[in-house]
């Protein structure tokens, strides 16, 4: 029998799987996220791979990875740097190993590592190790590939389908490294493949496999490692992505609003998984169309609008400018719409599997005319649920289309998010025409808070026409005249104006801060991990992390004024700063901009924040 490892307590940890995009690494790290999550642990995980369809196997290009960071407590960001690196082939340990720590431990398939692994990866040497100056002591140099093919020999599997299995070896193995429980991922593996049993009984026997192996040679580590959970609150949780979380708000905000909920949508990276998610819940009322464009998904989700359906579309950067005419028309209609935006890198096709805040001018001003519309940004893989859920508030209970701006860190990463019931979210009360309106009714009669009443094809007495020409504000017919298309406009630019929204909140040294922080949407854990990292140094620092972007929250204003020394961190080349300069009179904060296709990292924002406090 093996002698017995110390387990040694860690409160957090960083882990990244790594290999060729067709070796499983992302199903690997999700299932290590989701076993993590399910015992309480506290996870954010950051999925990065490649944009080619099927880059060749074995190049630089065609490495895929997955981030996770598990924490006793809350995790705010996939972390800098990982402490563990499973590198499946020559390609991925060149390429990813500037994510590891100085300490790292690294996971190799040798069997991956021969010579023309090696001419792929352009490596000069066969020493890899020392040619990437790469302590050999840190390294877990084990045959995934050959024991792979041993433990599955007698399967009946070919070939090609026993090295799909290599990465629940390395998954086996970090398990043991962090003393998971095997019977969680056999769970995970038997429900994601319940429709072909034998390839989940094998995927299990090999995961026990490198379970085994770490256990038995102990791998050349010095001890395991246990993350215990603190401070769970009671509930059901699951391990969810951004985008699964804005499935399920639209899902939770139709059935609060007693509606169908219709998603007009055409496939976009990284916004697919929403169309997707939603086809599986016909059940709850849900419909979904793939439109042959992104132009029709918009179209025909005003169209349901106009039914009577809680309508939605989602996109990236690129199909919000096919969508615009459509959205336009919804807002001259003020039908409500929610247009889901999962920003990339741009412009064109840009970097579409990497992520940016760069849609942000588009969102607040890209369509023709005085065309205003509410938008909100979410700030994590779990508040897209409560963010998508307040546009579907906002649009059903104001009549505006409403803009939600996540994007591919947050929409394909992941945390462990506590199941709402439906009792604790907000009611939704669409804006319906009264029984007082019957056969008086004209479309843009308003109420003292200057929304329109919502009437529905097919109610007797309630018989209008909306459309893409001006209306006249009393009888709903076409009008040119000037003094009423003015109005017409005051009145659509004062009920997005007065939506009343949450005040802007600050976070750390409220009182006397020397900087304060001030982000908007995805950048939330970063910068609030940033501001803890400066507190520990001993300086005061304060963190303003908008949401509501249009409108602004009424406090805000008085909020950035306050402050000294106020910078502001987005991922662009500084939109939301000129955004904010614009709404708030005489502020001109710091700036600090990254536009890298990738999430911030929280020792850059440190060293720059702290330059600002010491200037």
């Amino acid at each position: 029998m093996a002698e017995q490892l110390e387990v040694k307590e860690l409160d957090q940890v960083v882990v990244r799987f790594s290999g060729d995009s067709g070796d499983g690494m992302q199903l690997a790290g999700s299932i290590f996220s989701t076993v993590s999550a399910s015992v309480g642990n506290g996870i954010s995980t950051f999925p990065d791979y490649p944009a080619d369809i099927r880059a060749p196997q074995g190049s630089l290009t065609g490495v895929s990875g997955f981030q996770v960071h598990i924490g006793e407590g809350r995790v705010y960001t996939p972390g800098d740097l990982c402490d563990v690196l499973v590198a499946m082939n020559a390609a991925a340990l060149k390429t990813q190993y500037r994510y590891a720590k100085p300490q790292a431990t690294i996971i190799i398939d040798t069997d991956s590592f021969g010579p023309n692994d090696l001419r792929k990866a352009e490596f000069q040497t066969d020493d890899y190790l020392a040619e990437m100056n790469i302590d050999p002591d840190r390294v877990v140099a084990c045959p995934i590939t050959k024991m792979v093919k041993d433990c599955l020999a007698e399967s009946g599997l070919d070939n090609k389908a026993i090295l799909k299995c290599r990465n629940m070896f390395a998954l086996g193995l970090v398990c043991w490294l962090f003393n998971r429980d095997l019977g969680l991922v056999a769970n995970f593996l038997r429900e994601k493949f319940a429709k072909k049993p034998a390839i989940a009984e094998n995927n299990i026997k090999v995961v026990q496999a490198g379970f085994d192996y770490g256990h038995n040679v102990h791998a050349s580590v010095p001890a395991t490692y246990r993350i215990e959970s603190k401070d769970k609150i009671p509930g059901r949780y699951m391990d969810i992505t951004g985008n699964k979380a804005t499935a399920y708000g639209l899902i939770a905000a139709a059935e609060k609003a007693g509606l169908k909920l219709y998603l007009g949508s055409y496939p976009i990276t990284p916004a697919t998984d929403i169309l997707h998610e939603l086809s599986k819940h016909k059940s709850c009322g849900v419909i979904t169309v793939q439109c042959e464009d992104e132009i029709s998904g918009c179209a025909s989700a005003v169209g349901a609008a106009f039914a009577g359906a809680l309508a939605a579309t989602s996109t990236s950067g690129p199909g919000i400018c096919l969508k615009s005419e459509a959205i336009n028309l919804a807002v001259i209609d003020e039908l409500p719409l929610v247009v889901i935006d999962v920003q990339r890198g741009g412009p064109s096709t840009g970097l579409p599997t990497k992520s940016e805040q760069t849609d942000l001018l588009q969102a607040l001003y890209g369509r023709n005319g005085e065309s205003p519309m509410p938008v909100i940004a979410a700030t994590s893989p779990t508040n897209c649920f409560d963010a998508v859920y307040m546009a579907s508030k906002i649009a059903l209970e104001h009549l505006t289309p409403v803009i939600l701006l996540t994007d591919a860190f947050i929409a394909n990463g992941s945390a462990a998010w506590k199941l709402p019931t439906m009792d604790e979210l907000p009611e939704i009360h669409p804006h319906y025409v009264t029984e007082e309106q019957k056969y008086k009714y004209t479309p843009y009669v308003r109420d003292e808070k200057g929304v329109r009443y919502w009437a529905i094809p097919g109610q007797e007495g309630y018989t209008h026409i909306l459309g893409g020409l001006e209306k006249d504000g009393k009888t709903g017919a076409i009008s040119t005249n000037p003094e009423n298309h003015h109005d017409m406009v005051i009145q659509r630019y004062a009920k997005i104006a007065n939506i009343p929204v949450p005040d802007l909140e600050v976070e750390g040294d409220v009182e006397d801060a020397e900087l304060l922080i001030v982000g908007f949407g995805s950048t939330y854990g970063h910068l609030y991990s940033a501001m803890q990292e400066l507190q520990k140094k001993g300086h005061k620092v304060a963190l303003a992390q908008f949401q509501y972007i249009n409108p602004l929250p009424k406090n805000t204003a008085k909020v950035l004024k306050r402050y000294k020394k106020v910078v502001v961190a987005e991922q662009n080349l500084g939109q939301f700063r000129a955004y904010l300069r614009i709404r708030v009179n005489g502020f001109v904060p710091k700036k600090f901009n990254q536009v890298k296709g990738q999430p911030f990292v929280v020792s850059e924002l440190v060293s720059a924040f702290e330059k600002i406090i010491n200037e």
